[in-house]
């Protein structure tokens, strides 16, 4: 492992040596305002679960936060026997023997505090793993219909990257969260970035979203060149939206708002980047605080 004094909040469970990994793909989520509908973190443990990652390491959770806001939770183990658990940043690995890319999960929730600290530790663990490349993963709020395909944005500063992915070339200029300034410290290290965001409806804002989830996890297979299983997500999004659907129908003025969402959908190209480019980067313009 490279440059560990650089991060003592960083603890190894298991020992990655470099070369280990195939050319490693680190997928990076975090709980919080960049994940609506639980979507993000929700499609990077879906991958980690499916391919039966190998927990790594952990980033501990005592310097980036603030307890009163981030609260431990207490549950029981297989043995019945209370223990805390902490808001920690979890990274697993996983081995795909038949792709290009082995796979890195980096799950967590975003820390309040010492955020260039965190970066610097994540930065780290992703040199120590020699990734080829990292993704950070979001999910926003948006004024689309849960009745249309999810749209994901996938964005990046690398033109070369950008061609190679179908991304789009990022221009934004403004206030962001802890997945921008992550991207920022780890291109000033050399490491090739790219950002993906699934759009989820504004009207069903605590909802977890399966929809945006599968068109996330869909996106991110192309990025691995692998096929993933996605049935059980595919079930999951048509419950989903047939439920909202039904909530939405006992409500006029809903029902109402929706048509018009749905006929501004289709009069637009669904395909066309910059209407969701906008909305990110409106997003993360208009966050509270900023």
């Amino acid at each position: 492992m490279m440059a560990l004094d650089r991060a003592p909040h960083l603890s190894w469970h298991a020992g990655v040596a470099p070369g280990d990994l195939r050319s490693p793909i680190l997928l990076a989520a975090f709980e919080g305002w960049n994940d609506a509908g639980e979507a993000s973190s929700s499609a990077a443990r879906y991958l980690r679960d499916h391919y039966e990652a190998e927990h790594v390491a952990t980033i501990e959770a005592e310097e980036f936060f603030d307890f009163t806001v981030a609260r431990p939770n207490v549950c029981l183990d297989v043995d019945d026997v209370r223990r805390i658990v902490w808001p920690s940043t979890s990274l697993h690995v996983a081995r795909i023997p038949d792709a290009s890319h082995d796979l890195v999960c980096a799950i967590g929730y975003e820390p309040q505090l010492r955020w260039r600290t965190f970066v610097d530790h994540m930065a780290v663990a992703a040199e120590a793993l020699d990734a080829s490349l990292v993704c950070t993963v979001g999910a926003l709020l948006t004024d689309v219909p849960h009745t249309r395909p999810t749209q994901v944005y996938g964005g990046t500063d690398d033109r070369a990257l950008a061609a190679r992915l179908d991304l789009s070339p990022s221009t934004y200029e403004g206030p962001t969260g802890i997945v921008g300034v992550l991207a920022a410290e780890l291109r000033d290290r050399g490491l090739s970035v790219a950002s993906f965001w699934a759009s989820v409806p504004t009207y069903v804002p605590n909802v977890p979203s399966p929809k945006a989830t599968l068109a996330l996890v869909e996106r991110l297979a192309r990025v691995l060149e692998v096929d993933v299983p996605r049935t059980d997500l595919q079930i999951g999004s048509d419950d989903y939206e047939e439920k909202v659907s039904t909530l939405v129908a006992e409500d006029e003025d809903t029902s109402d708002y929706v048509r018009q969402l749905e006929a501004d959908f289709d009069e637009e190209a669904s395909d066309d980047p910059d209407r969701l480019v906008a909305e990110v980067e409106d997003f993360l313009r208009n966050q509270p605080g900023t």
